[in-house]
């Protein structure tokens, strides 16, 4: 696969998890992923020698009136939005965290497993 199919595929898979909570989430000529023109996800790719780290922030319950005081990703005239704000009620990283690996592993066709963790 190579670099822009796995950004689309990780774009799809947060797609797929608004698709879940019955949100028209789409991608537009700016990166992430957008409920019309309000930004609900941000990606971000490194890639250095057939090795690539990602980060996905999907915005479940963050304070938005933080992004008052900036321009999100450098993007001019657009908004940002969460989970909860598009639903109106509060939705935890716990409730989407499921949905989210359910997407990934079927886009990617992979079996996520999950470690113990030592208390």
């Amino acid at each position: 696969m190579g670099l822009k199919n796995y950004i689309c595929a990780l774009e799809k898979s947060v797609i797929r998890v608004c698709k879940g909570y019955d949100l028209k989430a789409k991608t537009l000529p700016e990166t992430g992923v957008w409920i019309e023109d309000r930004k609900i996800a941000a990606i971000g790719v490194h890639a250095s020698r057939y090795v690539t780290t990602h980060g996905i922030s999907l915005n479940c319950n963050p304070d938005l009136h933080w992004f008052d005081h900036i321009v999100p990703c450098g993007i001019e005239g657009k908004s940002v939005t969460s989970l909860s704000k598009e639903l109106g009620r509060n939705v935890e990283i716990t409730e989407v965290t499921r949905l989210f690996l359910q997407s990934f592993s079927e886009l990617f066709n992979c079996e996520i497993k999950e470690n113990e963790r030592q208390h």
